[in-house]
């Protein structure tokens, strides 16, 4: 009777490494030869929606040998950022902010596209009775941020607009999407946040902006990153990717409502009434992705010490070495 072994050998076991380093890490589908493109879904808006449900990014993809998979959700950059370091994910977009935060520890990806600061989207916001009329009001109150991201950035730069030290008023660390109940209840007496958390609040509860991004002088850019080996291995993918997150933001430009309400005009997922037109007015007002210039790193360097002389991080973080040009070679 012939032995059958135990475990794998040789030229067996060497194929079966092959094949789970390409299921995990973004590798070629056996079946196509296509290598997969590892993004969080895009939800019901936006340039990837709408590119998810006319295949216009399927095909632009496929131009290059690749293929995209929806991984999770869109959401913080933060956790985005530590797929992608695990190799998990292959490209997620986010703030500078965040991208700042992330890129001092051990970064396993790259910037590769930046759209400019939102203006009239991110912002503090009070509630619609709140007695807060001006920064200086927010002294000796609770304001909700994320730690180390967007908004914790707006709250800490209206301060020093005002040249209000930061410690006059207390932050309260909370995750985003859990937020609303707590501004909502008076537990917290403002709410740093950028447009995905504004316009719901503003057009539901008549919650306002005591300042918005456009007032204090952000420079929170909204960044694309993608992970460093995919780069590496991929630069082709990378480059049609960008050049449909580009074209397709000209696109929203002009017509946003095309990009609102993708999937479903009904549901949770979807916006009506005063919070459709917020996110249309927004979007005609909004940029599209561009690769990151000279200008575009001064700034970033502007909000990383920022951040670091508001003892957010420990030390300034040189972007710099983490930026790739989408046209290059991925290096």
């Amino acid at each position: 009777m012939t032995r059958i072994p135990a475990r794998p050998t040789g030229l067996i076991a060497g194929v079966l490494a092959v094949l789970l380093a390409a299921a995990g890490c973004g590798g070629a589908d056996a079946a196509s030869g296509d290598v997969t493109f590892r993004v969080p879904d895009p939800g019901n808006s936006g340039v990837l929606a709408l590119g998810k449900k006319d295949g216009s990014l399927a095909a632009a993809l496929k131009a290059v040998h690749a293929k995209i998979a929806w991984t999770g959700s869109s959401g913080p950059f933060a956790p985005a950022a530590q797929e992608m370091n695990a190799g998990e994910l292959d490209a997620a977009q986010g703030s500078i902010t965040s991208a700042v935060a992330a890129l001092g520890q051990k970064p396993g990806f790259k910037l590769f596209a930046a759209i400019a600061p939102d203006q009239v989207g991110e912002g503090i916001l009070v509630a619609k009775d709140s007695p807060i009329r001006t920064v200086r009001d927010l002294i000796g109150k609770k304001v909700a941020v994320n730690k180390g991201g967007t908004a914790e950035y707006l709250l800490l730069k209206a301060l020093e607009k005002e040249k209000i030290p930061a410690d006059r008023v207390t932050r309260v660390y909370l995750n985003p999407a859990q937020t609303a109940p707590v501004f909502n209840s008076g537990k917290v007496d403002a709410w740093a946040v950028w447009s995905a958390y504004s316009i719901p609040e503003i057009a539901t509860a008549g919650a306002r902006f005591l300042v918005t991004g456009g007032q204090i002088g952000s420079q929170n850019y909204s960044v694309w990153a993608v992970r460093t080996g995919f780069a590496k291995d991929h630069p082709d993918v990378v480059k049609a990717f960008y050049q449909y997150l580009h074209d397709a933001g000209t696109k929203q430009i002009q017509n946003p409502s095309a990009y609102v309400n993708v999937f479903t005009k009904a549901g949770p997922q979807a916006v009506s009434g005063t919070a459709l037109a917020l996110t249309l007015d927004n979007a005609r007002k909004g940029a599209t992705a561009q690769p990151i210039g000279a200008t575009d790193l001064a700034n970033f360097a502007t909000v990383a010490k920022f951040f670091a002389d508001q003892k957010v991080t420990p030390a300034p973080v040189d972007v710099a070495p983490h930026v790739l040009d989408p046209a290059g070679t991925g290096s």
